[in-house]
């Protein structure tokens, strides 16, 4: 094999080919490649970070679930306390209000008897004066008469 002018031309441009592209174009594309990969690189980050933010969100909705679960519980026992102190005031109110409305029916009761008691001297004590306006009539003696009398008090 003859080394001949032809193949020594060949390397050369080929030697200046190599040399003109790492001078000029592979820079760019080497720039290119790595920008890229920078790129990919920040977009996983930033996919790692929001499943991170999304892991802890859940987290937190979780708490936050649990807070709220425990605050209307707390809330439903507090209105149950309050419910069976209502019901418990209102029985006591009734109660006094029962024994009100009885000692006041009996107030009455008694008023009433003693009226009709009073009504039932006032009727006996006439018809005793007219039984006397009889006996009077009849005759005039004033033993039999007090005997009488002392007898209708006693009975009165």
């Amino acid at each position: 094999m003859n080394i001949n002018m032809t193949f020594l031309g060949q390397m050369l441009s080929f030697a200046i080919l190599v040399w003109f592209t790492t001078k000029f174009i592979w820079p760019q594309i080497n720039g290119a490649i790595e920008e890229r990969q920078k790129k990919v690189a920040d977009g996983l980050d930033a996919a790692e970070r929001a499943r991170a933010e999304l892991k802890d969100a859940d987290a937190k909705v979780a708490v936050e679930i649990k807070q709220a679960r425990l605050q209307a519980t707390e809330i439903i026992d507090k209105a149950q306390q309050q419910a069976n102190q209502i019901i418990d005031k209102s029985r006591v109110d009734a109660i006094e209000e029962i024994n009100r409305l009885k000692a006041a029916a009996q107030d009455d009761i008694a008023s009433m008897a003693q009226k009709a008691r009073e009504q039932l001297r006032t009727q006996v004590s006439q018809l005793a004066i007219r039984g006397a306006e009889k006996i009077v009539q009849r005759e005039i003696d004033p033993a039999s008469h007090k005997a009488m009398l002392d007898q209708l008090a006693a009975e009165i």
